[in-house]
């Protein structure tokens, strides 16, 4: 029995020290987790609540979220100034006092002072790669998300597979039954019997790969969601005929240019080398170390000041002033490039829809019809002793295949508008 009710309570203490997380989710965790404690097998997902599920628990995830987190942390330290420094000292004062070996006490505070805006840039710095991390956290969750589809429309298409092969199978024993009776009534021979006793095998084959392979989807889809385990009471629920889609090619394209993070994380990388160019620069500059000091010796009193420039006569931070210079100009080309790959994605997954597409209105416009129209005359041909019994084995291994392939058409049409979806960064089923 599929025992649910530990996993959301776990996500949402570890979702407790995310604010926004708790906040975004948080009502949806406890829903489940109500949900759960009145039944001890869910309802099936949709591919919707998959999705949510797995960006609530998906462990590629929440890692990948705690490092954006960890990152912002470094602009704490990059906005830190220079602490300053206290020096105290004293000098003969374990000895007695006299006019010629007075006591002599001296203290002593300095501070760096950073010229060229080093902290400015350092913040721009660590707030650039911020967004870096956070552009890279949503590709990321784009690719989980892709995988999450894919592996519940494949989960789908095994279901659909295993109730075609139970179908079919189920079908094909009260052809057997009918064909025993006319072999005690001398309508049929023993070895056609046998033949059509043998063609069995190879139904019962279909439905225990079928079987398999959606338990192996079932695994695939249970890991992607965050189970520690698989459970056998997982189960799903949607349809595989094909949708209809509002969006065109270029409205893909510009889809993806305005929302594809990978595409928005080279973007803001030119903004990060910039700024390392303007720190860079900035870190050329000498800092000068200014400092006061107050004296006392015996009963006189003093006060005093310290001014240290360092002389950069040989190191002013050239190697690095080139190194920036030449990293922002491979950011640049890095965005070009891109560029023309969101381009390509999108491109190649919409030529992709376009054939899956054609390919399932074949096999749903009228090959399928044709297929069962096919196998419903040949075997009503055979029972009444019409046709040959290669001809029925024929035509019932073309209905066979025929529901599969159409099976399979419509499983790729879903496959490919996912991968639009995934190309454009956007949803593209309405």
């Amino acid at each position: 029995m599929f025992q649910a009710q530990s996993r959301p309570l776990l996500v949402f203490q570890r979702a407790r020290g995310n604010l926004s997380l708790v906040r975004r989710w948080g009502p949806i965790l406890l829903l489940l987790t109500a949900g759960t404690c009145t039944a001890q097998t869910p309802a099936p997902l949709s591919m919707q609540q998959a999705v949510d599920l797995a960006r609530m628990q998906n462990p590629a995830l929440l890692s990948a979220n705690a490092h954006v987190t960890a990152t912002k942390e470094s602009e704490i330290t990059a906005g830190l100034r220079a602490n300053p420094n206290f020096t105290a000292s004293g000098s003969d004062v374990s000895l007695p006092a006299s006019s010629n070996n007075p006591y002599f006490y001296s203290a002593n505070v300095s501070r760096l002072f950073e010229r060229g805006q080093k902290r400015r840039w350092r913040l721009d710095v660590a707030h650039s790669t911020t967004d870096v991390t956070r552009s890279q956290y949503a590709d990321q969750e784009r690719q989980v998300v892709l995988a999450v589809r894919t592996a519940f429309t494949q989960m789908l298409a095994a279901k659909g597979a295993l109730n075609l092969a139970k179908q079919n199978a189920d079908d094909y024993r009260k052809t057997i039954d009918l064909s025993r009776e006319r072999l005690r009534v001398g309508d049929i021979s023993a070895t056609d019997f046998k033949r059509l006793d043998l063609q069995l095998a190879q139904f019962e084959s279909d439905y225990d790969n079928a079987h398999t392979n959606l338990i192996q989807a079932s695994d695939q889809l249970q890991t992607l969601l965050g189970y520690d385990r698989p459970h056998p009471g997982f189960d799903i629920t949607g349809s595989l005929d094909p949708p209809a889609i509002g969006t065109t090619l270029p409205d893909a394209e510009q889809k993806a240019l305005a929302a594809r993070p990978d595409y928005l994380a080279a973007q803001q990388a030119v903004r990060v080398a910039d700024a390392n160019v303007k720190l860079a620069n900035a870190e050329g500059t000498t800092d000068p170390t200014i400092g006061g000091e107050y004296d006392r010796a015996g009963t006189e009193n003093s006060a005093g000041f310290q001014i240290g420039i360092p002389l950069r006569i040989f190191d002013r931070n050239q190697g690095e002033k080139a190194r920036t210079k030449y990293e922002a100009q491979s950011s640049r080309f890095a965005e070009t490039a891109a560029l023309n790959q969101v381009v390509s994605d999108v491109d190649q997954a919409w030529a992709a829809y376009e054939d899956a597409l054609s390919l399932a209105r074949r096999y749903n416009g009228h090959y399928l019809q044709e297929a069962h129209e096919v196998r419903d005359n040949l075997e009503y041909s055979y029972r009444h002793g019409g046709t040959t019994l290669l001809d029925y084995l024929s035509a019932l291994q073309d209905y066979r295949q025929v529901n599969l392939d159409a099976l399979n058409a419509n499983m790729q049409v879903w496959l490919s508008i996912h991968q639009v979806s995934f190309a454009a960064a956007t949803e593209i089923v309405p």
